[in-house]
């Protein structure tokens, strides 16, 4: 239930464009939290809301480094994400072919019961 409450948390976090692009700002490397804040035409709280929402979802890391407050990206957690939803398409994948088929089998003995009624 811990992975599901911890999936929640990033899922929730990745619903919003700019937490998004915070995101994609931080693959190409760490940024300080001003720079990130100047490309955005937030205010300064609301941009802070949406760094606590990554942190706590586990997706960012802040360190302080002299005056400057630093984000990098913790990719980890995007991998518990990334086995959910492959194991979720697995899933789904099985249960077409499951009913592709069944539904095969049906057509078959749907024509093999209109060869014999002639």
């Amino acid at each position: 239930m811990e992975a599901i409450d911890r999936l929640s948390k990033v899922y929730g976090a990745l619903a919003h464009p700019v937490r998004r692009a915070i995101l994609t700002q931080l693959t190409r490397g760490e940024a300080k939290v001003g720079d990130i804040a100047t490309r955005f035409d937030m205010t300064g709280p609301a941009i802070t809301n949406h760094l606590k929402v990554l942190e706590r979802a586990g997706l960012v890391h802040r360190r302080n480094e002299a005056q400057s407050r630093i984000l990098s990206l913790e990719p980890g957690i995007l991998r518990e994400g990334e086995e959910w939803i492959s194991n979720m398409r697995r899933f789904w994948q099985q249960s077409f072919d499951r009913l592709e088929s069944h539904l095969a089998g049906a057509r078959k003995a749907k024509s093999r019961k209109a060869r014999e009624d002639r």
